[in-house]
């Protein structure tokens, strides 16, 4: 990862979230610690670049806000919340993991009705 400072517009579209995301992040206290270049406009270093995608990564998964805000706050607090941090991880795995099934069950029927239709296309043909 280079070490160039990013805009907001060059951070979003980046990570691919809106700037006004990036901006919902901080007030949520998602993101901390964000620098600013001297004319006070924020700047995004590569450290911002990975902790984004976490996020992104977590929320495109299903992790709510709240669940997001407490990951967060306990990261803050140090080395001595790492087994909660990991609890959480786990059991957001494990619920990421029961989604995929039921969507690999919802496309068994879908591929099963598709048979039906192209076989019944086949016996239509001449």
């Amino acid at each position: 990862m280079t070490t160039e400072l990013l805009t907001p517009a060059e951070m979003a579209d980046l990570v691919g979230v809106s700037v006004d995301t990036l901006r919902y992040y901080e007030r949520e206290r998602l993101i901390s610690g964000v620098g600013r270049a001297d004319n006070g406009h924020r700047r995004y270093d590569a450290d911002d670049v990975a902790w984004i995608r976490v996020l992104r990564c977590l929320r495109d998964t299903g992790m709510t806000i709240d669940q997001l805000r407490h990951y967060c706050d306990l990261g803050e607090q140090g080395v001595t919340t790492k087994p909660e941090r990991l609890a959480m991880l786990r059991d957001h795995r494990a619920k990421v993991e029961a989604r995929r099934a039921e969507i690999d069950r919802a496309l068994e029927l879908i591929d099963h009705k598709i048979d039906i239709y192209l076989n019944e296309a086949a016996g239509d043909a001449p």
